[in-house]
């Protein structure tokens, strides 16, 4: 049972990269980059479980305070109460709710006993997710606030649905390895949510700008070569607008100039690089697009407030 488990999860990250391409592209008709996405969604280092999955006797209630992680929410039987800012919604078996980091909420059993059919207990599965770079970047809009998905709409999205239930089940099972499974699905459930956010916000600045002919061709280049030593004239020059135009476009589209993009771009994949390799500080200098050490200390102590050093170490304490 065990191994058909993680072929499980092989299988459903396989389909996850046949589909990356076609969602936006083919499903919503926009031209943009699937590659500039796909590295969006790469750099967003997502990291989540499943804490719990029980049945819950009514009366019950679960505060739950958000703070910096993303929580994710579905009733495998049963019912509750969903209550944010004082607005309640009722959530009935089979709904989701997906809610963004710093969203407190209450879950709990209804409030009129007339209301809990036949005083059912609910079967409840709850997770959540953090991110290393989504809140501080320009694609934190990406991330959907407070998203209900209704049994309906969920039995609709199969993809969806799989990983629901194969989470519930793995949770459950408690088998050799399911904690691992369990945390990948997790992080693939995250992003699936975020995609599904994305389609439906086709007004949003960030992806307006990847619908724009020049600007996503812009972002590919800048994504692709992240420690080529971009100006604005080169870049212009590549996907053929003037500097002024460039520079104007991007700005408005992206809500950041070139400079501060390339500067973010550079700084979460020396991030990766500190966390994941060996390499000394001078390679990652010049893998990232700095032509010594000391400019790359400068400008990474200035955005994280401590030296890449510092952050490696404190990565390396948190990981053992």
């Amino acid at each position: 049972m065990y191994n058909i488990s993680i072929l499980s999860i092989y299988l459903l990250l396989i389909v996850f990269n046949i589909y990356t391409d076609r969602i936006f592209n083919v499903k919503n008709g926009i031209n943009m980059s699937s590659d500039v996405l796909s590295d969006v969604l790469s750099n967003m280092r997502a990291t989540g479980t499943v804490y719990h999955c029980d049945e819950l006797i009514p009366p019950w209630e679960k505060e739950f305070l958000g703070e910096n992680e993303a929580s994710f929410h579905q009733v495998r039987r049963g019912g509750c109460r969903l209550t944010i800012d004082g607005d309640v919604e009722h959530l009935g078996p089979g709904d989701m709710v997906f809610l963004g980091p710093g969203r407190a909420h209450t879950l709990s059993s209804e409030k009129v006993a007339s209301e809990i059919k036949n005083n059912a207990t609910t079967l409840l599965l709850c997770g959540y997710c953090t991110f290393d770079e989504l809140l501080n970047s320009p694609f934190s809009e990406l991330f959907p606030d407070v998203t209900i998905i209704r049994a309906e709409q969920l039995q609709s999205l199969g993809w969806l649905q799989v990983i629901l239930d194969q989470l519930s089940s793995e949770y459950l099972s408690m088998r050799p390895g399911a904690d691992i499974v369990v945390q990948r699905m997790t992080e693939v459930l995250i992003v699936e949510l975020i995609r599904m956010n994305f389609g439906q916000q086709e007004e949003l600045p960030l992806i307006k700008a990847l619908a724009d002919k020049y600007i996503s061709q812009a972002l590919q280049r800048l994504h692709q070569h992240v420690e080529k030593a971009w100006t604005l004239e080169l870049l212009a020059s590549q996907i053929g607008l003037s500097r002024a135009a460039l520079a104007k476009r991007f700005k408005t589209l992206v809500g950041q100039t070139m400079f501060e993009y390339l500067t973010l771009l550079r700084m979460q994949q020396a991030c990766q690089l500190l966390t994941e390799t060996d390499l000394s500080l001078y390679e990652i200098a010049n893998r990232v697009g700095y032509e010594s050490d000391l400019a790359f200390t400068r400008t990474f102590k200035k955005r994280y407030e401590k030296t890449p050093t510092a952050f490696r170490k404190e990565k390396l304490k948190t990981n053992k």
